[in-house]
């Protein structure tokens, strides 16, 4: 369980976050983009003073995202920046033709997070709350971290994502490595930076069982040593989440000193200040 009393002392910074770059208003079922799905989105960015969104639903419903409706929303929504965006994941089964539509469609995307949801089984996402966990059971915790992050090398490798999300999902269910975090992980950031790949700062982590934010503390340290640009994200499957436990996290990167994060248009990445309060 992470803990913020062995960092740094809290600075005295209260930032102002204003970005979400991880959302699906599709939830978890194709939904074809209209007014009536995505303006709530909008909506509700404006009531928490999020001015820029990405909306990122998973590859496998690709199908139901319209280039044309993103762009009525945003002359409808001109005080908002929203990102047309995606989310590839390892689906054996999908992501190959969600790959193929990435490509298709690179252009017209601002944003492609990238992020592991499979391990062995085919059949199920290894994150899937409760019966995500069996794949877990009598395993070796260590084998399945490395796994795990082989395979997130392998999605940063592709060269069509510009983020990694939720970073450290493998510890969803609470499982812990018996082997030190630093040398788990060392590979994966040296990738992530020499591939110039941002990581999400995700609150999703604080909902699930671990009840941690993803990435944890460890890696968020490491990383900032090794100069890699972050950006906010909720992960948010209904509107009502979007901006979910912002001021929490806004707290945990004053105290590592992140003041900056990442926007993008066009997969052109624009590092911004974060500010105080209004």
């Amino acid at each position: 369980m992470e803990t913020d009393a062995g960092l740094d002392q809290l600075s005295s910074i209260n930032y102002q976050l204003f970005s979400d770059y991880h959302t699906h208003p599709q939830g978890h079922r194709v939904q074809r983009y209209t007014p009536a799905l995505l303006q709530p989105w909008a909506d509700s960015a404006r009531a928490i003073h999020l001015s820029d969104i990405a909306f990122t639903d998973h590859d496998r419903y690709h199908t139901g995202i319209d280039f044309g409706e993103i762009d009525r929303m945003r002359e409808q929504n001109p005080d908002l920046h929203i990102r047309a965006g995606i989310e590839l994941d390892n689906d054996p089964v999908h992501s190959p033709t969600g790959r193929k539509w990435i490509e298709r469609n690179w252009d017209k995307l601002d944003f492609v997070l990238g992020s592991v949801h499979f391990l062995d089984r085919r059949d199920q996402m290894f994150d899937s709350i409760p019966v995500g966990a069996e794949q877990f059971k009598g395993c070796d915790i260590d084998a399945l971290y490395a796994d795990y992050f082989r395979r997130v090398c392998e999605i940063a490798a592709t060269g069509l994502v510009d983020c990694l999300a939720h970073l450290d999902l493998i510890k969803i269910h609470g499982h812990r490595p018996k082997a030190d975090i630093d040398a788990i992980v060392a590979e994966t950031l040296d990738v992530i930076r020499s591939r110039d790949v941002t990581i999400e700062l995700s609150t999703a982590g604080w909902r699930k069982p671990v009840n941690e934010l993803y990435p944890g503390d460890r890696i968020i340290e490491l990383a900032v040593k090794k100069g890699i640009p972050f950006t906010t994200a909720s992960d948010a499957h209904s509107h009502a989440q979007l901006g979910d436990n912002f001021s929490r996290l806004a707290e945990k990167m004053s105290i590592f000193g992140i003041c900056e994060v990442c926007v993008f248009e066009k997969h052109r990445r624009t590092a911004r200040v974060v500010s105080g309060p209004k």
